[in-house]
């Protein structure tokens, strides 16, 4: 035994350096422990007992065998027993490697109370207890920290709050204020309150608070809420000078250059985006989510042949391998070089972008008149993917219906209606193709089981009502159907469209115009434009109604539904 604690005490006046040394691609936090951190505060390992030196001992061995949970156990125990502010501290750096919150909050809690004067262990407990939602205590503990001239971390204090409730957050805006009474110059107290106020939907207040300070107090974190504050209050374009200016102070800050070339995307000036992500590529080489996202700004600035080469790179590299493959056909199809955007496409796997590939992919191969092998493309990925399978039916049947191949689209949904018989979308699906082959009873079918099962879907209720309102005489029926539409979507420019089309059915023409109006505003949209324009024509505004449909068939010169409209009202297919 007496060896066995000799060789014990030996580890801890080494450090206790051995734990975790078999996972190499790890950098676990115990392992900057200095020799003297795990050292009993009376200065020698002869205090412990025996039984604790045993403990500490397996805990050590168990953490060269990767058994980390009886490591920690040991050593939470052990902490708690002897109160001892290293074996506390050892104890810490192990729960918060692992992630053991409560564990953490424990020993961070003995290490605080059995070294007062260490400001790390003031901090530890005070980030803990912020993280177990105890904010009033984690505040008194930063100001040992404040008061010991320590960095604090008020800046998690109050990102932590960001889910509790308003009682809590005015409680900690008050603790801070308390603060800042005593250090009224402390940028870090500053920020920490801005982030608060931020949070409790007061950006104005926030953004006074931060640009009181003097310019040399302005940290990046600092900068960096502000430029969220602008952008809250839609004053995007005053960030970006602010940027700017710190950019110049801290060329190689990852986050400011980041923040700074996604404002300059929101700003539509994609050029100096662009410039921007491609220094931060080569300040980070290894970064694959930066090349990623310069290849999405060339794509956006329609730099087609600049995105390709850093799609490329991340395919050749392996990385983001389906989103690359997907973009690059992409970038492909708008450079009219289809093979290589089938190529592309086709190698795009399961996952986010497995479906828009299997459509661009089936869209190019339908413009190329090459259907069958479209038709095939579609069908044994259904095969090969069933999951997707409903999905890769609805994109063939649109394809079809597209193309006015109106039996084949029937056909085609009526062979998947077989497969998944009460799928709501290939249900709703067959409606729309039904009303295109006139088959009103088919649609009014479809689309009544679709409303039984889902009682509140605007968009079957407002298809039923318009269908009923634009192909019957039941307008009445009609209009208790949109309204009802209405109440469940009402900002929905489709729904307001029917409304007004069926207050014209009525001969309702002011109400039909104001709804007409209301829907185009929203959504400028060809067939809104022909029921506006035929609306203002019955209403004897004609020359307003040929500059409604003149400014809509500039936008959809081959619109059918505004020739056939202009041509009825007008007598020409021009207005």
């Amino acid at each position: 035994m007496k060896k066995l604690l000799a060789l014990s005490a030996l580890l801890f006046l080494g450090g206790c350096q051995s734990i975790m040394q078999s996972t190499p691609e790890s950098s676990p936090p115990v392992e900057e422990a200095s020799p003297q951190a795990v050292e009993p505060d009376t200065g020698t390992y002869g205090s412990f007992s025996s039984d604790t030196l045993y403990a500490l001992l397996v805990a050590e061995l168990a953490g060269q065998r990767n058994r980390f949970d009886i490591a920690l156990g040991n050593y939470v125990q052990q902490a708690n027993a002897t109160q001892d502010a290293g074996v506390a501290e050892r104890g810490f750096r192990i729960a918060e490697y692992l992630g053991a919150e409560q564990a953490a909050l424990d020993t961070a809690m003995i290490w605080a109370s059995n070294a007062p004067d260490n400001l790390d262990a003031q901090r530890a407990a005070a980030v803990q207890l912020a993280r177990a939602g105890r904010y009033e205590q984690s505040m008194e503990y930063m100001e040992k920290v404040l008061q010991g001239q320590g960095d604090t971390h008020f800046d998690f204090l109050a990102l932590s709050a960001a889910e509790t409730d308003p009682d809590t957050r005015t409680g900690l805006l008050k603790s801070f204020d308390q603060l800042l009474a005593k250090h009224p110059n402390n940028p870090q107290l500053q920020f920490g309150k801005a982030v608060l106020l931020q949070q409790d939907g007061r950006p104005e207040e926030a953004l006074a608070l931060l640009e009181a300070q003097s310019a040399g107090e302005h940290e990046v974190p600092s900068i960096l809420l502000q430029a969220r504050l602008l952008q809250i209050l839609e004053r995007g374009k005053e960030a970006l000078p602010l940027l700017e200016k710190s950019l110049r102070r801290h060329p190689e800050d990852k986050r400011l250059r980041l923040t700074y070339a996604r404002l300059l995307v929101e700003q539509d000036r994609l050029d100096e985006a662009m410039g921007e992500f491609a220094t931060l590529v080569q300040q980070h080489p290894s970064d694959d989510d930066l090349r990623f996202s310069m290849a999405l700004v060339c794509l956006e600035a329609q730099a087609w042949r600049e995105a390709i080469v850093y799609l490329e790179d991340l395919i050749a590299r392996g990385s983001h391998r389906d989103a690359a493959h997907f973009n690059l056909g992409r970038a492909y199809r708008e450079l009219n070089q289809p093979e290589q955007a089938l190529s592309a496409f086709s190698k795009v796997g399961p996952g986010n972008e497995y479906l828009p590939a299997k459509l661009m992919q089936a869209e190019l191969l339908f413009t190329l008149d090459r259907n069958e092998e479209a038709s095939r493309l579609l069908a044994s990925a259904r095969d090969e993917q069933p999951d997707y399978a409903i999905q890769l039916y609805l994109i063939e049947i649109e394809a079809l219906s597209g193309q006015q191949r109106l039996d084949a689209a029937w056909r085609l949904t009526e062979q998947a209606l077989q497969q998944f018989p009460e799928d709501l979308n290939l249900l709703y699906t067959r409606a729309m193709i039904a009303e295109k082959r006139g088959d009103l009873a088919q649609l009014e079918q479809d689309l009544r089981f679709i409303i039984e099962r889902e009682p509140d879907n605007a968009m079957a209720i407002n298809a039923l009502g318009y269908t009923l309102a634009d192909r019957t005489d039941r307008y009445e029926e009609a209009l208790a159907l949109i309204e009802q539409a209405y109440r469940l979507s009402p900002d929905d420019a489709a729904i307001l469209d029917s409304l007004g089309w069926v207050n014209y059915r009525l001969g309702n023409l002011e109400e039909a115009e104001t709804q007409l109006r209301k829907a185009l505003e929203r959504f400028p949209d060809h067939e809104v434009a022909a029921h506006l324009g035929e609306v203002l024509w019955v209403s004897g505004k004609k020359r307003e109604a040929r500059a409604v449909w003149a400014e809509a068939l500039k936008q959809q010169p081959d619109s059918q539904i505004l020739r056939e409209t202009i041509k009825r009202l007008t007598g020409s297919e021009n207005p």
